[in-house]
């Protein structure tokens, strides 16, 4: 039988509410903002010497989250491709060993190591399968994701997952697992978000104190260059001051300078 539960019913209506404020948000005043802004008018499309990077969006929003980083991208010279995990919302083991075989098809078209870019649990995706696969990976960009933390974000984003194990557990598959939240799984992947990154690995990790979902403590990666901006959770992917500063980082891992990229962030 599904779970009904009032408190499970009232924690995932919480979660769409508090989706949908953001998202209402940053639509009216990041995305008009972001297109006015030199960051996303300027920019040459040689910059990215068709560098490769593999966008992992985050929790329940899919790919199209990351379409206007992907044009932005696209535009500049890079090689963007979508991380093909649905709406993040399936085990993170198994979304992991699928980031990993996306990551090495990637290499192989592009011709050398690329760059993960996550969103939100998106970047912690990212993160492990860094760790995992240090030899594919030029670089990792995480927006407002929770690594430190990785159970820290607001209380009914995590009933939202709470519910989803409970349908996983109920027989929906490609779902988060119990084992994810409490079990073996979480305690692997969670001493994989603590170790520390090959440092063949150059990181950067996007916070914000306004950010309503992850605690901006929980962004703090150890092994991670951070740099601080203004937005909503959502709107991460929307602002200007993002991709201010990431650009200096990406055009200088397109270009091999790994100390230029991390003076310009730092």
């Amino acid at each position: 039988m599904l779970p009904s539960s009032a408190s499970a019913l009232a924690a995932t209506a919480g979660a769409v509410r508090l989706l949908a404020r953001e998202n209402a948000y940053t639509s009216l005043r990041d995305l008009p903002r972001l297109l006015r802004h030199p960051v996303w008018r300027t920019g040459r499309e040689d910059r990215g010497h068709g560098l490769g990077v593999l966008l992992v969006p985050g929790f329940c929003v899919g790919s199209p989250s990351l379409a206007l980083t992907r044009r932005w991208l696209q535009a500049r010279g890079f090689t963007p491709r979508n991380a093909d995990i649905g709406f993040d919302i399936g085990c993170t083991g198994e979304l992991v060993d699928q980031l990993e075989a996306q990551l090495t098809e990637h290499v192989r078209d592009t011709g050398g190591r690329v760059v993960l870019l996550g969103h939100s649990r998106g970047g912690g995706l990212a993160r492990l399968a860094a760790a995992r696969r240090p030899d594919l990976v030029r670089g990792l960009l995480m927006l407002g994701s929770p690594v430190v933390d990785p159970l820290g974000a607001h209380p009914v984003v995590l009933g939202a997952a709470r519910l989803l194990a409970r349908l996983s557990a109920a027989g929906l598959p490609g779902l988060l697992t119990a084992d994810c939240l409490t079990g073996g799984c979480r305690d692997d992947h969670v001493a994989g978000l603590a170790a520390p990154l090959s440092p063949g690995v150059p990181a950067v990790s996007v916070f914000s104190r306004r950010d309503a979902i992850v605690p901006w403590q929980s962004s703090l990666d150890p092994s991670a260059t951070h740099a601080e901006v203004g937005s909503t959770h959502l709107g991460l992917p929307l602002d200007p001051d993002v991709y201010t500063a990431i650009e200096p980082v990406l055009t200088a891992w397109a270009d091999d300078t790994d100390e230029h990229a991390l003076a310009q962030v730092g």
